[in-house]
């Protein structure tokens, strides 16, 4: 009886913690988000080229790309508060110079909103990797690192509505400059929350230590099957994004029908997410990762037969539950398989992932969609994800060991 109080108090902590994790990320996320609906629509208000549009969404994935090691690398040297600090000014600098882009003259807008693009892009992205390594630190076993990463998984969502809803509706009624102001200040907001996160002393390395690579850690056991996996299913995300407009358009549907379509897959996920954190004890790493592989791949296949937008619906709901899933399983399992200290290079190597995945992949289901049909893209992912269900059986955890 007498460890029920400090459980209920390690509870109590934990809870606040995530707490102001998840609000910090939704802070410097949806300032990210809104700046990327809204700078678009600036580009296109001047008059600017419709190439300028492609280059400017694509500066938002190309920082993470390039400063995500060394991101993970800051986190795991100073914890929390000093990268979050930096992660802060460089989303709320981007937000200012946006801002300040709205009183550039041609084609000095286009060149500022560029540099907004690529410090918003960073910040969030510093912000991303600095929150996921402190929570995974909250947990005291897998149990708890699924229902804390379920939970740090509704930020994402909800900060790709709240960015873009706020920034639209600023616009309709302040102008540009209105809402860039609000989004510049809104990172600021989790400022006053990281004063909930404890301040974490990491150990000083050895006098005699080596500087070690990131890339030594793709030698880790497990580790490359997983990122595997990881890229196998956000490019699954990706082409349903990619896919689904086209195939609509294609068959007659109109724009809020294929907004509905979406809107239920982004629902689905939401909802399996808020599920998981009940289940947690029940589940394993490994048989959510393959059942969620082998569900997305029948999906697929069924999703090009489909010809109403009733039963694309339906089909992007099932989608929606499979990959919801999948990503509090796949960082629940990276941090059983990454050295604690290593933690937040491990989180950046996966973000790299994913983030060259969303850079490069709608160009590639472009040119096969262009030979194939948008329809065979499905299959041909659907194939893919079914083959790479195999890497997924072959990951084990510690955890596994155990039980085994």
């Amino acid at each position: 009886m007498s460890s029920e109080p400090g459980a209920q108090h390690h509870r109590a902590s934990m809870g606040m913690v995530l707490l102001a994790l998840i609000i910090g990320q939704i802070c410097l996320h949806s300032t990210m988000a809104g700046v990327r609906m809204a700078a678009p629509l600036l580009v296109l208000s001047q008059s600017h080229a419709t190439w300028t549009v492609g280059v400017l969404m694509g500066l938002f994935a190309t920082a993470p790309i390039v400063l995500a090691l060394h991101a993970g690398r800051l986190a795991d040297r100073h914890g929390y508060h000093r990268p979050l600090y930096l992660a802060v000014g460089l989303t709320a600098t981007g937000g200012a110079i946006a801002l300040i882009a709205t009183w550039c003259p041609l084609p000095w807008d286009f060149a500022a909103l560029c540099i907004a693009a690529t410090l918003t892009g960073a910040g969030a992205n510093f912000g991303l990797i600095t929150i996921q390594r402190t929570a995974g630190r909250t947990a005291r076993d897998a149990t708890e690192l699924r229902r804390i990463f379920s939970w740090l998984g509704l930020a994402p969502a909800l900060s790709n509505v709240a960015g873009p809803v706020l920034a639209g509706v600023l616009i309709d009624h302040g102008g540009f400059r209105v809402a860039f102001g609000a989004l510049m200040l809104l990172p600021l907001l989790g400022l006053w929350w990281a004063r909930r996160v404890p301040a974490e002393t990491p150990p000083p390395a050895a006098p005699s230590a080596r500087a070690r690579s990131s890339w030594e850690l793709l030698y880790t056991p497990g580790l490359r099957r997983l990122l595997a996996v990881n890229w196998l299913l956000s490019a699954s995300w990706d082409a349903h994004s990619f896919i689904v407009p086209i195939l609509g358009h294609q068959r007659g549907f109109s724009a809020s029908a294929i907004g509905l379509v979406l809107g239920v897959f982004a629902m689905a996920v939401a909802g399996v997410r808020l599920l998981i954190p009940m289940l947690a004890h029940r589940l394993r790493e490994q048989e959510v990762l393959v059942g969620a592989m082998l569900w997305t791949a029948a999906v697929f296949a069924v999703y090009p037969l489909v010809n109403s937008a009733w039963t694309m619906g339906a089909c992007a709901v099932a989608l929606g539950l499979a990959l919801g899933s999948v990503q509090p399983m796949i960082m629940t399992t990276l941090h059983q398989l990454t050295p604690h200290d290593r933690h937040g290079e491990a989180i950046a190597l996966r973000s790299m992932t994913i983030n060259f995945s969303s850079a490069v992949m709608p160009l590639m289901f472009g040119f096969a969609g262009a030979a194939l049909g948008a329809a065979s893209l499905f299959w041909v992912m659907g194939v893919a994800v079914a083959a790479g269900s195999a890497l997924a059986r072959r990951i084990r955890t510690p955890a596994d060991a155990v039980r085994t």
